[in-house]
């Protein structure tokens, strides 16, 4: 569990690589009462309908010798994307709604991804980044784990 003060008006961004869930605390500490604001989801499609078939292969200049080109990680890629989405509409959130107060909770993979690309009002207004997925969990228990 982590120690984290959501006082009115903190927003909280949940999310990985395929779903988002935006939140605002609408009461005070202890006992913060998260709103859902918004829920983005991308569809899981197949490997089979986001490239090719199979990895490609090279051949040496001289002989014979040829070698199997590392395969696409297309979810990964899908992953990637979406994120960079998330950051845009944090960002967009930060400059009209004058968000000064933001939780970011997600998989650190995730978190790696979504820093470098929020702008710098964003990040001057993440107060706590939380490295755990709780995309999959209700809200209630979302507020919980923040607030435990």
């Amino acid at each position: 569990m982590v120690d984290i003060k959501i006082s009115r008006g903190t927003w909280i961004v949940v999310c990985d690589g395929a779903k988002a869930l935006i939140l605002e605390s609408s009461n005070r500490s202890p006992h913060p009462d998260l709103q859902t604001r918004e829920t983005m989801e991308q569809p899981h499609a197949p490997d089979r309908e986001l490239g090719a078939d199979k990895p490609g292969r090279t051949h040496q200049a001289e002989g014979f010798g040829g070698s199997a080109v590392e395969e696409t990680a297309w979810h990964e890629q899908a992953a990637a994307e979406f994120l960079k989405g998330i950051a845009a509409k944090v960002d967009a959130l930060v400059q009209e709604k004058g968000v000064n107060r933001l939780i970011l909770v997600a998989p650190p993979r995730a978190l790696g991804i979504l820093r470098p690309h929020l702008g710098a009002h964003s990040q001057m207004a993440i107060v706590a980044e939380v490295a755990k997925d709780l995309t999959n969990f209700p809200v209630d228990q979302i507020e919980r784990y923040l607030a435990a």
